[in-house]
């Protein structure tokens, strides 16, 4: 099984993902380190990503997952994956992959942008993110005021981990 934690920056997909691939024994993959050096430039600069920018990421993160699959050892994966069109090329129709929504207030999520360190993606694309997520359909919402380890075990409940 393949577990990606969606939502905006600051949401807590790597401190989550990770909580929770420690307490499932599974690997942990940032899909921030798939990017190629452009996108990467591109965030660092205060510059959303468009869609042409992402879909040979999208593609080779889908390819990663399938390969994840195949290998037959579970993986927490941390990507936005905020517009569904994206989530849709992430899943590709397995039932082995399941999203996961890292929900919360704006509020919240700025509050812990702004005490972030060492990470490119800048607290001002914050306003872009929660204009372009689309709220997923299918995925289990996960409430990101409590600490990461209560989330991880809700996941982990939630999922029958």
């Amino acid at each position: 099984m393949v577990i990606i934690l969606m939502g905006v920056t600051g949401s807590g997909k790597t401190t989550v993902g990770e909580e929770l691939a420690k307490g499932l024994g599974w690997s942990y993959y940032d899909a921030d380190d798939f990017h190629p050096d452009s996108n990467v430039q591109k965030m660092a600069n205060g510059t959303p990503l468009t869609d042409e920018d992402r879909w040979p990421w999208l593609h080779i993160l889908a390819a990663e997952i399938g390969a994840w699959i195949e290998a037959d050892g579970g993986a927490i994966l941390g990507c936005s994956a905020l517009k569904q069109r994206y989530r849709d090329i992430l899943v590709g129709g397995r039932e082995d992959v399941r999203i996961v929504h890292l929900n919360g207030q704006k509020a919240l999520i700025a509050q812990r942008l702004e005490t972030r360190v060492d990470h490119y993606m800048p607290a001002s694309l914050l306003d872009s993110q929660f204009e372009a997520l689309e709220e997923p359909r299918d995925a289990l919402s996960v409430d990101i005021s409590p600490a990461p380890p209560v989330i991880a075990v809700a996941i982990r409940k939630a999922l029958g981990l």
